[in-house]
């Protein structure tokens, strides 16, 4: 069973390992899975981190694969901290399954990018803007689920902060003549991008109304999040219309993504350009 808060990056990192074992020892998935007495499709989940890690099911796997006893005792040791759910596990009933996912990266990152076409990026949202926003874009939400979710917004915020994790925004200025809130929602908030434009760490860029297109016009939401560990690679989250979103690790596409990011953040006005006056 997927654990229900979504896999934390220490258990990504567990799984990603088993898969590299299995295929260092040349072991087929089909043979592995005889080693456990299951369908290889277990294996498969086993190492895409989309189930828990049992212990026997490890230890039968190591022994399958030959791995050396100090590696196979340091997996072993493990196991208790990738089960762990992670932090947001609490929140979990107003979270998509796929926020689960980015989050559970997002936590481990050492720098976040992104991208909005027409909004305040969400790591630099107030809490008022972030529950106008909601109220306007989810009017189906109870009052109780619109609060949780800008607690979690909130949460992750500080945690980013407090982890010493880079933060990297690019926007329109258009965002900020968007009013969301009204005047002294939107106060708050220009005041909470200057704010966060002085701190080491965060960066913030905004696309002047009148500036030619670049190589993000157009383009949906888009966040880079890097890990720094062998076994993750970085990851590309695309928001795209109808509340799909895409989560990419293919290391190709991610480059792709990078590259059209670099060339929008050099042509647009540098870090510690003031923000555009209000409209």
């Amino acid at each position: 069973m997927r654990p229900r808060s979504g896999p934390t990056v220490e258990h990504r990192v567990l799984a990603a390992r088993l898969r590299m074992l299995r295929e260092r020892a040349g072991v087929s998935l089909q043979a592995a899975a005889q080693a456990l007495d299951a369908h290889p499709a277990t294996v498969r989940r086993i190492e895409r981190a989309e189930t828990g890690l049992d212990a026997r099911q490890v230890r039968l796997l190591l022994d399958r694969y030959e791995v050396p006893a100090v590696e196979a005792q340091s997996i072993m040791a493990g196991l208790g901290a990738a089960n762990l759910p992670g932090w947001w596990h609490r929140w979990r009933d107003v979270m998509e399954p796929w926020q689960q996912e980015v989050i559970g990266i997002e936590s481990s990152s050492t720098l976040v990018r992104t991208w909005h076409p027409a909004l305040v990026p969400e790591l630099l949202r107030t809490p008022a803007y972030e529950a106008a926003l909601r109220r306007t874009m989810s009017p189906d939400d109870t009052p109780g689920k619109a609060e949780r979710c800008v607690e979690l917004l909130e949460e992750r915020q500080r945690r980013l902060r407090e982890r010493g994790t880079r933060l990297w925004a690019l926007f329109p200025a258009a965002a900020l003549h968007t009013r969301v809130g009204g005047p002294e929602v939107m106060a708050g908030q220009r005041a909470r991008l200057a704010e966060s434009a002085s701190r080491p760490g965060v960066t913030v860029q905004v696309v002047p109304l009148d500036f030619p297109p670049h190589p993000m016009t157009g383009m949906p939401p888009l966040h880079l999040l890097r890990v720094p560990t062998r076994e993750i690679g970085d990851r590309a989250v695309v928001e795209l219309p109808g509340a799909r979103v895409d989560i990419i690790d293919d290391p190709d596409t991610v480059m792709r993504h990078r590259i059209r990011l670099d060339s929008a953040c050099a042509a647009a006005p540098q870090p510690g350009t003031p923000l555009p006056e209000a409209g």
